[in-house]
């Protein structure tokens, strides 16, 4: 299998073209030379809408600092989960967040929403929050080289909790909205998707270390959120997501 990279350009068979800076540096990294195979993706298929797939490329020249190649055919190939998950984090501490990006991306999320909480340990604004902004969206570019996805999942900017439930989850459509819960007699997950069907959409809201305030809890509540658990054992904040994921994805 060629080494494979997210070039966000647009791609035509049967062109020449120079890769951007970054894709460029990561075949530089490689040491491909003149004639080398690659495989490249966009996120954009072949242009059609709801196409997906990737395209074969030849190296053709490895200059200093960029690298042209050769666009080749295109391949439909579709590597995403049946189901749109949609995760609505509060980020955890330390760079946690980095490695739940990271593997919410190879678990077939569709979309992120980092978020603040009143219990958020790792609080981000302005410079800083662009800058993380940017890293996590490389990093989930990196993350589908690696699995195989086709299609970058959304890192939305990050928003405190209570504006993005002002602002977007009660318009939001994206399926059944569930909420993990570290409350008492709170529904298995297990149940609460049981019948779902393989297709069908969530929205899933995680909190942070130490879980929801109950202001906070019940202001999900009051958007539509469904509370669910994932049993008696506590999981960290950038596991119990993933935990989601994992059974939404891949069974």
């Amino acid at each position: 299998m060629s080494p494979r990279f997210y070039a966000d350009i647009a791609l035509v068979p049967g062109t020449s073209l120079s890769l951007p800076e970054q894709t460029a540096r990561h075949v530089q990294v490689l040491r491909l030379q003149p004639g080398g195979r690659i495989t490249l993706f966009n996120g954009q298929g072949n242009g059609q809408p709801g196409s997906e797939g990737e395209f074969e490329a030849t190296v053709e020249r490895m200059g200093r600092s960029d690298v042209e190649v050769a666009v080749g055919a295109w391949t439909a190939t579709a590597r995403e989960a049946s189901r749109a998950i949609h995760l609505a984090a509060v980020m955890p501490a330390n760079d946690r967040m980095d490695w739940l990006i990271e593997k919410a991306t190879e678990l077939g999320a569709a979309s992120i929403q980092p978020l603040m909480s009143e219990r958020s340990v790792l609080r981000l604004k302005g410079e800083r929050a662009d800058k993380k902004l940017a890293h996590w969206r490389a990093a989930a570019a990196a993350a589908c080289e690696q699995c195989g996805r086709n299609r970058v999942p959304l890192i939305h900017e990050v928003a405190t909790l209570a504006d993005w439930l002002k602002t977007n989850a009660k318009a939001d459509s994206a399926g059944t909205r569930l909420l993990l819960s570290l409350q008492p007699g709170t529904r298995p997950l297990v149940q609460a998707v049981a019948g779902s069907g393989a297709q069908a959409a969530f929205t899933f809201l995680s909190g942070p270390e130490g879980g929801l305030s109950p202001a906070e809890e019940a202001a999900a509540l009051a958007c539509g959120f469904a509370p669910v658990t994932l049993g008696p054992r506590v999981l960290r904040a950038e596991t119990a997501p993933l935990a989601c994921l994992a059974l939404l994805t891949l069974t």
